[in-house]
């Protein structure tokens, strides 16, 4: 099966947890956890990972707190989930070209590639405001995104 961490499921809610409130509005871990419902501690390691990665700005103070760098129809889902867990990679061959022994001979390595880049495509096609605003289109369907409800 292929699955993404709990830590990323969560970096995603998180994101989408500011997406969705008030533009420029910081707000402190234990705000965003209470809010979203996740574990403090999560929440805490993962705010400073969206922060090191550039999706959240951390400020400081009495009136600190974190925010989004940039509006959620800027940031891809493909952007966070490599901020959480590393370039997309299906197999060890995409992962680290040349560390599976099985390379030379591997017939089907190019199909994985193709299948990664399709995979990379979908997640960067989506933006975090599709996941916090209405479905586009009759019955969430919109030609120019691949959304699937199933």
């Amino acid at each position: 099966m292929i699955r993404m961490s709990k830590e990323t499921d969560y970096g995603i809610v998180v994101l989408a947890y500011f997406a969705s409130a008030k533009e420029g509005l910081k707000q402190n871990a234990r705000e965003v956890a209470m809010e979203s419902q996740l574990p403090l501690p999560m929440v805490r390691k993962i705010l400073k990972i969206l922060a090191r990665e550039g999706l959240l700005v951390s400020q400081r103070g009495a009136k600190g707190g974190y925010s989004l760098t940039r509006g959620g129809e800027r940031i891809s889902i493909a952007e966070i989930v490599t901020a959480m867990e590393g370039p997309l990679a299906m197999t060890e061959c995409i992962e680290a070209p040349g560390e599976c022994r099985h390379e030379p001979v591997c017939g089907i390595r190019t199909s994985w590639q193709k299948i990664n880049q399709i995979v990379f495509q979908a997640l960067n096609n989506m933006t975090l405001s599709d996941l916090t605003g209405p479905l586009p289109g009759p019955m969430g369907s919109d030609p120019g995104k691949l959304v699937s409800l199933q």
